[in-house]
């Protein structure tokens, strides 16, 4: 069922991004990890990755160091093309 899904957010314009969020350890200040995200979302204004780093800032306890994306959009316009016929081998 998940694809179906995904493939309507594709037909709608949305693309595959990838965030690398670095954070401070709540404890060791001084440290840094780093967290991999990724989720179907709009360019160039991206709302689900804003709402993520909101939800991040609100509710978790690392501080933000920095926030690096990149986005795809999987599906193109000039990918697509009307099929008229099918054909069924076995």
């Amino acid at each position: 069922m998940r694809d179906h899904a995904e493939m309507d957010l594709m037909l709608k314009g949305y693309g595959l991004t990838t965030a690398k969020i670095l954070y401070h350890f709540p404890d060791h200040p001084h440290l840094l990890q780093s967290f991999i995200w990724q989720d179907y979302d709009l360019a160039p204004k991206f709302p689900v990755l804003v709402r993520f780093i909101e939800f991040w800032q609100a509710k978790l306890d690392g501080p933000l160091h920095s926030v690096t994306y990149t986005h795809q959009k999987l599906i193109a316009p000039n990918e697509w093309r009307k099929v008229d016929g099918e054909f069924v081998l076995h």
